[in-house]
């Protein structure tokens, strides 16, 4: 079985974010880059159903430069246990949205043998829930979302999602893809074995050009206008009052009177 896997390099959520100058971006220069937790359940996923499968993962992620952040992140799937990697390094990837990106993937994965597809449910920078879906839509394929567990038999996948209250259970026929929920497995750290294995491999790279994608084609469909600072929270207040009652009546005059929330 052949599985490709989507992944991308997100800021570690211990990073501090800073805004930058232009007021659209955030500053990079100390953010410590990552691959996006719900990425490396993607890629634990394809590895464990390799492992019982056999075939082979290849994991793909697009970057805007010559890719050193991006390379990193499929470094980590190679050591993880991959077999393979490609990214996609062009100037234009910069100025794109999820659409953009999903096209993008879309375009490099056709032309490679694939029976799943596994992405993350979110990148958790840009929280669009949007890119694993729009692949799957360029490639006319069924997708199953937020999958918590998976089993694969006579040319199709039954997957348990997650809903609100519960999980319901879907079956679609491969070629698929899937998203990834927490709960789906619990990611392997990398092996030193693993890792000087990874740095041997190696990563095949496509431009546009390569892809057949025109840059003109990858025009955002939305924009940032601006990045703000959630606004600094104040200090709390203590409801003062003789009995429960009292102060039960002055919570509630305050809610009502100055914070105006009922």
């Amino acid at each position: 079985m052949d599985i490709i896997v989507l992944v991308k390099q997100v800021p570690a959520t211990e990073s501090l974010i800073e805004i930058a100058g232009d007021g659209l971006s955030i500053k990079t220069d100390a953010v410590k880059w990552v691959m996006n937790p719900y990425d490396e359940f993607a890629v634990e996923e394809a590895i464990r159903i390799r492992e019982k499968e056999g075939g082979s993962v290849t994991v793909i992620s697009a970057a805007s430069d010559a890719g050193v952040k991006a390379k990193e992140t499929l470094r980590v799937g190679l050591a993880m246990g991959a077999d393979k990697a490609m990214l996609i390094s062009d100037p234009a990837v910069a100025g794109c949205d999820g659409l953009g990106i999903a096209r993008l993937l879309a375009a490099a994965v056709k032309d490679l043998p694939h029976d799943l597809i596994i992405a993350g449910q979110r990148a958790v920078d840009d929280d669009n829930y949007i890119v694993g879906q729009a692949v799957a839509e360029n490639l006319k394929m069924p997708a199953v979302t937020l999958v918590v567990k998976e089993e694969i038999a006579d040319g199709k996948i039954r997957c348990h999602r997650t809903v609100e209250g519960g999980t319901v259970v879907l079956e679609a026929p491969l070629p698929a893809l899937i998203t990834t929920q927490r709960g789906l497995n619990e990611p392997r750290y990398t092996s030193l074995p693993g890792i000087m294995k990874a740095k041997k491999k190696p990563i095949e790279e496509k431009s546009l050009a390569d892809l057949g994608v025109d840059a003109a084609d990858l025009a955002p469909k939305a924009r940032i206008l601006a990045l703000k600072k959630p606004p600094d929270r104040t200090g709390g207040r203590i409801i003062e009052g003789e009995s429960p009652a009292e102060k039960a009546q002055a919570l509630v005059k305050a809610l009502r009177e100055e914070a105006k929330v009922i």
